[in-house]
């Protein structure tokens, strides 16, 4: 079996993330998977939901949304259709989800981090793209709450990545771009931290099934590219 992109099974697109991507956010990241593109920008709010209100805990939480020509032909702004689709609060709430597990709350205070993913091209995979590029998004905007003493102590305590995996034409295969996500027998979505644990899994076998072998299979490809993930992200930060 030959991939379209002709890469290896275990093989990854190539990663690309750029930091201090926009001007005035706190962090912002262009993260590229191959020709998946992604600004991840993270915006410092001194308030919390009202349910947080006098616990002394922070929160993060994420929006996400694809740019009208982000994909082969035009899609109207969800704006301009006056609500948001069922797949894009999805994506949103799993970003959020991930990259709470990044943080110490109680260490963050009373404070928000704000999460934007904002597809600007689309070849597969924008939600494990968004997820790793928003991670170092979200530690450069940790760093600037530290130097303005919005904060005492770092509440990083992990670093998080993601990427897809999924069977196709019969083989498990790492980071499906659309060409193969578009005809996958199986499709999954892997977030892990970087002790090599999961933080969640997301799997469906759009035609067909698997068996547990291709399910294991589809893991230690996931977590053998998550690692590589988390070595960008390390490299990227200067923290390898």
């Amino acid at each position: 079996m030959t991939r379209p992109s002709q890469r290896a099974a275990n093989q990854l697109r190539d990663i690309r993330l750029t930091r201090h991507y926009t001007k005035h956010a706190e962090g912002s990241v262009l993260v590229e998977f191959g020709d998946t593109k992604v600004i991840c920008t993270a915006s410092v709010e001194a308030s919390v939901p009202r349910f947080l209100k006098g616990t002394g805990q922070g929160w993060v939480t994420a929006e996400y949304g694809m740019l009208p020509r982000s994909t082969g032909s035009r899609m109207d702004r969800e704006a301009a259709r006056g609500k948001q689709g069922g797949r894009t609060l999805e994506i949103q709430r799993l970003i959020g989800r991930s990259l709470r597990a990044a943080l110490d709350m109680n260490l963050l205070g009373e404070n928000t981090i704000k999460l934007d993913c904002d597809v600007i091209q689309a070849d597969g995979g924008t939600r494990t793209a968004s997820i790793t590029g928003a991670c170092v998004a979200l530690y450069d905007a940790v760093g600037v709450m530290l130097e303005r003493k919005l904060i005492k102590q770092n509440p990083i305590k992990q670093l998080i990545g993601s990427v897809s995996v999924g069977v196709y034409k019969g083989m498990p295969v790492l980071d499906l771009d659309y060409a193969e996500d578009s005809t996958a027998e199986t499709d999954m979505n892997v977030v892990m931290n970087d002790a090599g644990r999961f933080i969640e899994v997301q799997g469906t076998a759009e035609e067909g099934d698997f068996d547990f072998g291709q399910l294991q299979q589809m893991m230690e490809l996931a977590q053998q590219g998550i690692e590589q993930l988390i070595a960008t992200q390390r490299e990227a930060l200067g923290l390898s």
